[in-house]
C-alpha cells in the first residue's frame, strides 16, 4: 500500500489531538528558553514570547526493535553492516505501528536545540526561527525515518538522532528548495521534467541509505520519485569479458567499476526517457543490475526484474561513487597509476552519458580514502558473521585496491571545482567523518 502525503490529523492520528475547548496540539512536552512553540488548531506552529512556556504534555512512542539495519549508527555497538538490510525493508514492508500508550518524554526544547546544532544548518542558511516555524515538519519526517528503520523513536541514540536530524532531514530540506528553483525557471502550464540530483560519493559511506531515506520521504509526502545508480548501468557480463579481453593486464578494467566498464548508451536513454515522465499514466522500467551473477562477476538483470515508475515525476535521484569525476591530463593521472590512462580516456564520453543530465549535485566528501577499505571490509565481516557469502579480508583489500586508484587522482579535483558543469548555488558538500556523520557543509 503506498504510503500517504502527511496530514497531522489522519497520517498523524497519535500525534494530534484536541482538548476539551476543540484547540489542537502535539503530544509533545515542550518549552524552549528562547525561542518557543505554540500549535494552533491548524497545526502550525508559531513563535511564542520568551519564557513563556508550554505545558509538558506526553507523547506516545512507537514500537520498533531496537536492532535496526545492522549500521553503527542504528546499533549501539559500532560496527557497521552496510546498507542491504535498510534497502531490504525499504523495497518490502515499512512498519506504520502507531502508538497506543502514552509516555513521558523529555521537552521538545532538547531536540530543537540538538537540531539547531547541526552541522548542515548554517549551509543551508536556517536560524533557530526558521527550524522552530518548520517544527512540525521536522517531527514528521523524524517520525516517519524511525518507521523506515525501525528504531524506537523515543529511544535513540546519539549516533541515530544525529544521522536523522543532523543529516537526512536537513538534507531533504535542501533537496525540497532546489525542486522549488526547478520549478521555478519554467514557465505556466510548461511541462516540467524531473530534476536530477546527483549523488557523488565513495563506496560504503551510506549514499545508498542516504537516497532510499530521500525517496521514501518524497513518497510520504505525497511526490514521485525515481532511484538509479551507475550501477545499473554496468556492462552486460558479455561486454565486460570484451573489456577484459581488450585491456589484458590492466587490473582497473579486469572487472565492473571504472569508466570504461559502463552502458553509456543505456544510460542515456534511461536518463532521456525518465525526464519525460511528466504526466500521470506514463510508465517506464529502470535497469538493474546483478552483482551476484556469475559469481560475484555481475551481470545485468532480467529486464523483467526491473522495477517500474510512473509519472509523474518530480525528482530522480542518481547516486554513484564516480559521478561528477573530470578527466584529467594524461601525466597527472599516470603519476597515480600508469593504469589509470585508459580510464581517463573512457571518462571523457562520461559526461554526456551522465553529468549533463544532473541539475543539481550532492557531493559527499572523505577526508582519506582509505576510509572505503575499512568500510567494505566492516560489511563483509558482518554478513560471514550473518552466514551470508562475504569477500575475504584479503578479497576486499584486492576489490578496493581497484577503486583507490581513481580515488586519489580525481577526488581532489572534485572537491576543489565541483562536478563538471555544475553550478555552485546548485551544489551541496557535506564532509562526513570516519562514522559516516557529517561534520561540514559548505
Amino acid at each position: 500500500m503506498a504510503a500517504q502525503p502527511l496530514s497531522p490529523t489522519s497520517t498523524f492520528p497519535s500525534l494530534f489531538c484536541t482538548n476539551t475547548n476543540g484547540v489542537g496540539f502535539y503530544k509533545f512536552g515542550a518549552f524552549f528558553h528562547s525561542h518557543h512553540v505554540s500549535v494552533s488548531s491548524s497545526s502550525s506552529f508559531s513563535m511564542a514570547k520568551p519564557n513563556q512556556s508550554i505545558s509538558r504534555l506526553c507523547y506516545s512512542p512507537t514500537h520498533f526493535a531496537k536492532s535496526g539495519n545492522g549500521c553503527s549508527w542504528i546499533q549501539d555497538n559500532s560496527s557497521c553492516h552496510g546498507v542491504a538490510a535498510s534497502v531490504e525493508r525499504y523495497q518490502g514492508s515499512v512498519c506504520h505501528a502507531l502508538p497506543t500508550k502514552p509516555a513521558q518524554v523529555s521537552i521538545l526544547e532538547d531536540l530543537f536545540e540538538f537540531i539547531c546544532s547541526g552541522p548542515l544548518i548554517e549551509k543551508l542558511g536556517l536560524t533557530p526561527t526558521n527550524v522552530a516555524d518548520a517544527i512540525d515538519k521536522w517531527l514528521a519526517y523524524g517520525s516517519y525515518l524511525c518507521r523506515l528503520f525501525k528504531v524506537n523513536e523515543m529511544e535513540l541514540t546519539i549516533p541515530q538522532k544525529a544521522r536523522f536530524y543532523h543529516y537526512y532531514i536537513p538534507v531533504f530540506f535542501w533537496c525540497e528548495d532546489q525542486i522549488s528553483q526547478h520549478h521555478s525557471s519554467f514557465k505556466e502550464g510548461e511541462e516540467i521534467p524531473p530534476l536530477v540530483i546527483g549523488f557523488s560519493a565513495p563506496q560504503g559511506c551510506g549514499k545508498t541509505t542516504l537516497v532510499y531515506a530521500l525517496n521514501y520521504l518524497f513518497e510520504v509526502t505525497g511526490r514521485k520519485s525515481a532511484m538509479v545508480s551507475i550501477d545499473d548501468f554496468y556492462l552486460t557480463a558479455e561486454g565486460q569479458a570484451q573489456l577484459r579481453e581488450s585491456n589484458p593486464g590492466n587490473a582497473l578494467l579486469e572487472y565492473r567499476g571504472n569508466a570504461g566498464s559502463h552502458d553509456l548508451e543505456l544510460s542515456v536513454e534511461t536518463l532521456t526517457a525518465l525526464s519525460k515522465l511528466t504526466k500521470e499514466g506514463l510508465k517506464m522500467k529502470v535497469p538493474r543490475y546483478d552483482k551476484s551473477a556469475y559469481s560475484g562477476r555481475g551481470d545485468r538483470a532480467d529486464p523483467s526484474t526491473w522495477p517500474e515508475v510512473e509519472g509523474p515525476l518530480t525528482v530522480v535521484l542518481f547516486e554513484g561513487w564516480m559521478l561528477g569525476f573530470k578527466p584529467l591530463p594524461t601525466e597527472a593521472v599516470t603519476a597515480v597509476d600508469p593504469q589509470l590512462e585508459i580510464v581517463n580516456n573512457n571518462m571523457k564520453a562520461y559526461y554526456d552519458a551522465w553529468d549533463k543530465y544532473i541539475g543539481a549535485w550532492i557531493v559527499i566528501k572523505i577526508n582519506d580514502p582509505s576510509c572505503v577499505y575499512y568500510w567494505r571490509l566492516q560489511a563483509e565481516i558482518a554478513m560471514r558473521e550473518a552466514g551470508k557469502p562475504g569477500m575475504s579480508d584479503e578479497e576486499v583489500r584486492d576489490f578496493v585496491s581497484r577503486y583507490l586508484p581513481a580515488y586519489k587522482a580525481y577526488l581532489p579535483t572534485l572537491y576543489k571545482e565541483g562536478p563538471s558543469g555544475s553550478d555552485p548555488k546548485r551544489l551541496l558538500v557535506v564532509e562526513i567523518d570516519e562514522q559516516r556523520n557529517p561534520i561540514l557543509g559548505y
